[in-house]
């Protein structure tokens, strides 16, 4: 079982900038982590993933102003979040998948709301 913990959601103005954290309580040596989002209304959708191995995918919407990186040693993914928009208002989601297994875990959202 993975337990995965979110921090740094929050109010930001548009244009401005924003950090997310994930921290995974166990992992796996194959597994593909990151985030999704649900904004209002709409059904949840991929944000930015990054496995095991480094590669990284991310939605059109979001590709040159997000980032995604890692850091093993403490089991933590971040997503950088610049120039951010309304649109990007969402309850944004970490998401774990263990690639052998294809087992996949959630955590429990924090909100984005841009606005001004």
């Amino acid at each position: 079982q993975v337990q995965l913990v979110e921090s740094g959601g929050g109010l930001v103005q548009p244009g401005g900038s924003l950090r997310l954290s994930c921290a995974a309580s166990a992992g796996f040596i194959m597994y593909r982590m990151g985030w999704y989002r649900q904004p209002p209304g709409k059904a949840r959708e991929l944000v930015a993933t990054i496995s095991s191995g480094d590669s990284t995918n991310y939605a059109d919407s979001v590709k040159g102003r997000f980032t995604i990186s890692r850091d093993n040693a403490k089991r933590t993914v971040y997503l950088q979040m610049n120039s951010l928009k309304p649109e990007d208002t969402a309850i944004y989601y970490c998401y774990y998948k263990r690639l052998s297994t294809s087992t996949e875990y959630w955590g429990q959202g924090t909100q984005v709301t841009v606005s001004s």
